[in-house]
């Protein structure tokens, strides 16, 4: 019903308003007041400012819950590219590698723990991250005083709590009785700050600090049960981690984690990860099926909607890092990783490790030359290692790293790790026991980027081969990830709800599933990114983030309080 005599700061006029809970759109204006959502329907009042949403899509701000974002907020107020999309609001702290909290003598020690995790060069942290807290509450609240595009959710990724209490030893051993109380304080306390719980990993190529394992999973049962109690105590948050050492597949002790986090936390918990393989295609369905019973109780796989294409190079080589024989080859010199790459031992024991593949299934053929540096090299640009091999008529294998090495390791290749059969992805998108997003965004910043996950669903999945319809889509990467964590004011077109919207033109929305390199980390460091078609506003808190695609400057997001979610 319209309010005649009401005077708003912006009316949303003529638009397709699809409101993030699944039901059917409808053609309706949105007022906007003070940052919230006023009246939804035939807006009869009058507004400080009119936007004419004719022909196009107006949606809830979409909802990205799993981000690695914990350092580029230091120097990227706009969280990008995230928030080329249609995101307004992302979840930081993922995968147990974070930045808080950190004692000032152990910072390389954090940093080093990004770097082998989360691929983000050494050196762009080094310049970029600010360093104006200690402790995990004043984590959040340098980032509230910085200001941010985007509202930030945080969780506590464990390995920084463990090694601020146990030092380098977090890194060797589980932690005592007195050890634990001690990290369950500091969660306790981290939560009192609006922390939405914690995350860990589990897996094998999470190593950190000089190719170590990343504290958290050096944590005991006993441990996760006091860090799941507090969240137990507390009555609110969730727990992320990544579960899997084989991709899609969850082994009996994986079972047993994802079980314990669930009872001890009686929390939901989202795991890592579903994605479809070439080598065992039914992987997915028949893990599904192993753990319908956890996922029944909260335990939300998460899975993408794009084909994952991952670049390669050898001077970072995240991909192979949870093979053994490759652990020392991280973080040495360019001199240094060449000398052992080119070792017979070290080519053998790479090739033994391959015919038990876990995530990297050496399908040569699927791994083609991206850019080259040496000029006598560019003419192996677009053929795949397989071919290289029978010209040179070697092992793939010897081809693969012999190539980099002429480079001087600066040779990128492209391989599509998962999801390459588009045709199987709409099993994982439209099952309704999978979280989507899996985005990675701010993470392997040289080597993928998925962070433009929601304008590809909404273009390849919704118009050009509709496997749901706009108002499912639009449900997925809105009201449910805000229903999984506790956001109970976004999420949702409706009235008393936050002004997050994303409004778009479903004719021309998408993104390509290759990206571009740009130059724009702090010192010049490189970054894949993957721009954004057909955004044409987007709106935080009720402030103008971005004009098709042109930053309107408004830094209008919040730090998110899960007490206050």
């Amino acid at each position: 019903m319209g309010r005649n005599n009401s005077m708003y700061d912006l009316i949303i006029r003529n638009g397709t308003v699809v409101d993030g809970t699944g039901a059917d759109k409808t053609h309706s204006d949105v007022a906007i007041q003070d940052g919230l959502i006023v009246e939804v329907g035939k807006v009869a009042g009058r507004a400080k400012q009119t936007l004419d949403a004719s022909d196009l899509i107006v949606a809830p701000g979409f909802i990205d819950p799993h981000t690695h974002y914990d350092a580029q907020i230091c120097w990227d107020a706009l969280t990008t590219p995230s928030s080329w999309h249609g995101v307004t609001t992302v979840m930081m702290g993922n995968c147990g590698v974070g930045l808080a909290p950190c004692r000032p003598e152990n910072r390389d020690v954090a940093t080093w723990d990004l770097v082998n995790v989360e691929a983000i060069p050494f050196d762009v942290l080094k310049k970029g991250v600010t360093w104006d807290w200690e402790s995990f509450p004043e984590y959040m609240l340098a980032a509230d005083k910085r200001g941010s595009g985007l509202n930030l959710g945080f969780s506590c990724a464990l390995t920084p709590f463990r090694h601020y209490v146990l030092g380098e030893e977090s890194m060797d051993r589980a932690a005592t009785k007195n050890e634990t109380i001690q990290i369950s304080r500091l969660l306790e306390e981290a939560m009192a700050a609006g922390a939405f719980g914690f995350s860990t990993t589990n897996a094998g190529q999470h190593v950190g600090y000089k190719g170590r394992p990343l504290a958290c999973r050096l944590a005991s049962d006993e441990e996760l049960r006091a860090y799941c109690n507090v969240l137990r105590k507390v009555g609110r948050g969730s727990i992320e981690v990544a579960l899997t050492n084989e991709v899609s597949k969850v082994s009996a002790s994986e079972r047993d984690l994802l079980e314990l986090l669930l009872t001890e936390s009686t929390r939901p918990v989202t795991w890592l990860a579903l994605l479809n393989r070439d080598d065992d295609p039914e992987a997915v369905q028949r893990t599904l099926n192993e753990v319908d019973d956890l996922i029944k109780r909260g335990a939300r796989p998460q899975s993408t909607v794009r084909p994952f294409i991952i670049q390669i190079d050898l001077r970072t080589p995240f991909i192979f890092a949870n093979m053994q024989c490759w652990n020392p080859v991280l973080n040495q010199s360019v001199e240094d990783q060449i000398k052992i790459l080119g070792d017979t031992s070290f080519r053998d024991a790479f090739k033994e490790a391959l015919k038990k593949p876990l995530i990297f299934t050496s399908r040569w053929e699927v791994m083609t030359v991206l850019e080259t540096s040496a000029p006598e090299l560019a003419q192996y640009v677009g053929q795949n290692i397989q071919q290289i091999a029978n010209g040179w008529g070697v092992d793939p294998v010897d081809a693969f790293l012999d190539l980099a090495i002429k480079d001087k390791l600066a040779t990128q290749y492209n391989y599509e790790l998962f999801n390459s059969d588009e045709s199987r992805i709409p099993e994982l998108i439209t099952d309704p026991r999978i979280l989507i997003g899996l985005s990675d965004g701010g993470a392997h910043v040289d080597a993928l980027c998925d962070a433009g996950y929601c304008t590809y669903l909404l273009g390849t999945w919704v118009r050009d081969n509709p496997v749901m319809s706009l108002e499912r889509a639009i449900q997925r990467i809105t009201t449910e990830p805000a229903n999984f964590f506790g956001i109970k004011q976004r999420g949702k077109i409706a009235e008393g709800m936050a002004a997050d919207l994303a409004i778009f033109d479903l004719s021309t929305v998408g993104s390509d599933k290759t990206g571009e390199m740009r130059f724009d980390l702090p010192g010049g460091g490189r970054r894949l990114v993957v721009p954004a078609r057909g955004m044409e506003y987007t709106f935080v808190n009720g402030e103008n983030l971005y004009t098709r695609g042109q930053d309107m400057g408004a830094r209008s997001g919040q730090v998110l309080h899960s007490a206050d979610c």
